[in-house]
């Protein structure tokens, strides 16, 4: 049988509940086992968003010269950002060496630097423009302005999931929408079976996380009933609309809810974790889907992202010390406790995690468009920012590229978002110039017609 439509043609509608579901799980693609183009290294991915910005030169990316010029116009005219940029901004933290890679990271993360020896640090990383709305789209979907999938999609279309009773891609984000909504996690023109599926993780109970997971009304077994029904008129309206794919990524959706009833659940429910693993992660939202990514990745969900919170929390333009210090606060354990607990299960090497905010922030300070006012924040910063990736391949304890000597531009190995993405699925076994998808005359890719593989980042 070539595809859904074949089955429903095919197939009697008179059976159990049951049978069909094992059925369409047979039949469903997205279920199959692994399809990479070569054995890879990680089989899932979390991606940890700290949307707003995280400033590289108070995190990752320390520069002496930014102390001793203090208060100076850098020897140079500003580079063109969001807004305008005054004197040189020392940063207020504090940066040690840890670990035996001696990986140079600030006291905004204390818990996090106790694991720097898993992590490989980009310290050149850069994007096109000083914009949320469209560094957003460029990092999670490879194009600035056009409709595109998220690689969330693009993933859990290529490899498929290993658990049909969860979604592939799940997006975790506490109190609301980022910037950009759910175009974020968008599925664009691939199948709407891979587009992300949100969580608002500032709730607590596992019956609320997913609005409707319960049947309050009705016993299981007329729920049973309902859905053998429903399959069946579902059947029905497909095979009339056979060129219709969004008819059938409904279709999906509804089996998918139903099979999630099984299993969801259990999979929110931190109740069931060991009080030491809970405490280990600690308290608040952040720290708390950490624990829940895990929680989905242990139980074969391919891509999980993580969202700081709504809008853009690391957005620190006004004052960095305390805004940059907050955030970190409410993340920092749970990050550290995460490569901790992926490690001791065995999971962290199977298991990509990627840290990063949509760019980085300047190394003087923000001004007014008068050129007055001066804070003590930084303006956006897309000419050269700092992330971290650990597990799944990457090359432990390791940094890679270099910003100026304030900073303010990668200069040394820069590292573009397609080389990012190039990157990660090389690391899941899939290359990225093969995992294509013909749409309206051409074939699409998440590097469009960019990226290249960083091969030092990879162990």
């Amino acid at each position: 049988m070539n595809n859904r439509r074949d089955f429903f043609a095919r197939c009697g509608m008179g059976f159990g509940t049951l049978a069909l579901a094992n059925l369409c799980r047979a039949a469903d693609p997205s279920v199959a086992s692994s399809r990479t183009h070569f054995p890879g290294r990680a089989e899932h991915v979390i991606h940890i968003f700290l949307n707003g910005g995280m400033s590289q030169v108070d995190t990752f990316d320390p520069k002496p010269e930014l102390t001793k010029r203090a208060g100076q116009m850098l020897p140079f005219d500003n580079l063109q950002t969001e807004r305008k940029t005054g004197v040189a901004l020392p940063s207020p933290f504090t940066f040690q060496q840890h670990g035996e890679s001696g990986i140079p990271i600030s006291d905004l993360f204390p818990n996090l630097a106790r694991c720097a020896d898993e992590l490989a640090v980009v310290r050149s990383m850069y994007a096109e423009l000083p914009s949320h709305e469209m560094t957003l789209m460029l990092m999670n979907t490879g194009d600035m302005r056009l409709v595109r999938p998220s690689m969330g999609s693009w993933l859990t279309w290529g490899m498929g999931t290993e658990n049909e009773n969860l979604p592939g891609f799940v997006a975790l984000c506490p109190g609301g929408l980022p910037v950009g909504g759910a175009g974020n996690w968008r599925s664009a023109f691939l199948p709407g079976a891979y587009q992300g599926t949100l969580i608002d993780t500032s709730k607590t109970d596992p019956t609320q996380l997913i609005s409707n997971i319960r049947n309050s009304r009705i016993t299981t077994e007329e729920q049973a009933e309902q859905f053998s029904l429903l399959q069946q008129l579902n059947a029905q309206h497909a095979m009339k609309h056979a060129e219709e794919s969004h008819v059938e990524a409904r279709i999906r959706s509804f089996e998918l809810a139903y099979r999630m009833q099984s299993e969801a659940i259990d999979a929110f429910d931190l109740s069931k974790e060991p009080e030491h693993i809970i405490k280990m992660y600690g308290e608040g939202p952040q720290n708390r889907q950490l624990l829940i990514a895990r929680r989905l990745v242990e139980r074969g969900v391919r891509f999980v992202q993580t969202w700081h919170g709504n809008m853009q929390p690391w957005d620190s333009h006004s004052n960095i010390k305390d805004e940059h210090r907050k955030v970190a606060n409410e993340c920092d354990q749970g990050l550290g406790a995460l490569i901790t607990d992926l490690k001791q299960r065995g999971l962290l090497d199977k298991t990509l995690i990627l840290c990063t905010g949509e760019f980085g922030r300047t190394p003087s300070v923000e001004m007014n468009q008068n050129g007055g006012g001066a804070s003590q924040g930084r303006d956006h910063n897309h000419w050269g920012f700092s992330l971290w990736m650990a597990g799944g391949g990457v090359r432990k304890g390791t940094i890679y590229g270099a910003t100026d000597e304030f900073g303010f531009k990668a200069v040394e190995n820069p590292m573009s978002i397609h080389d990012l993405h190039a990157t990660m699925l090389h690391l899941l076994g899939l290359d990225h110039q093969r995992l294509t998808y013909r749409y309206a005359g051409r074939d699409f890719r998440l590097t469009d017609v960019h990226g290249r593989v960083i091969h030092d980042l990879i162990g």
